[in-house]
């Protein structure tokens, strides 16, 4: 088992240690934390809110503050022209690890992709794993949306939302290692020459 990780991580490095695998990397995984903080009502786009920061009068226990099973309090509220953020050092944690896993799983992906000689079959899985991690946003909405199906719906499908987080990174977790031992480096060092 620790020979499969240490391969892993051997993998991932070589893949964001190429300009175009980190490239991906890094736009993949902001798209995605973007997404993620929308998704959870955290960035919000506004037309004209100008510039302006509010912070919370005790930023340290709003930050500790746990408002859903995987959502914290924000400790500030930053508006940018069009975009207002409130800003959750919980939230932006939780969403920059799935990002991460995210970014790391489609740069395997791509590199999988343009290089398919060093690596095996499905090495694409990497995209159907982030699905459940950005539905996990859903959490702190569903049950407004929840209300309209019914109390036994609802009852059911809420625990569900709050498993979205973990299931999302546990399943990008070991995407990433399966991933990563279908694709040999020596194979794609030669095939990048």
């Amino acid at each position: 088992m620790t020979e499969t990780l240490r391969h892993a991580a051997t993998v991932v490095r070589e893949a964001l240690s190429r300009r175009d695998g980190a490239a991906v990397a890094v736009a993949t995984g902001t798209a995605y934390l973007l997404a993620y903080l929308f998704a959870l009502g955290d960035l919000v786009p506004r037309a004209g809110v100008g510039t302006g920061l509010v912070v919370a009068r005790d930023p340290v226990g709003a930050a500790l503050r746990r408002v859903g099973p995987f959502a914290f309090e924000a400790v500030a509220l930053v508006d940018l022209w069009h975009v207002r953020l409130l800003f959750s050092p919980g939230n932006a944690l939780v969403g920059s690890v799935l990002a991460a896993l995210v970014g790391a799983n489609l740069a395997l992906s791509y590199l999988a992709l343009t290089r398919p000689s060093a690596c095996g079959p499905r090495a694409t899985a990497g995209l159907v794993a982030s699905v459940p991690a950005l539905l996990s946003g859903t959490a702190c909405c569903g049950p407004v949306i929840l209300l309209a199906l019914g109390v036994q719906a609802s009852g059911v499908l809420l625990t569900v939302f709050a498993w979205l987080v973990p299931v999302g990174a546990a399943t990008l977790a070991v995407t990433l290692v399966l991933v990563a031992r279908r694709v040999d480096p020596v194979a794609w060092e030669r095939a990048a020459r």
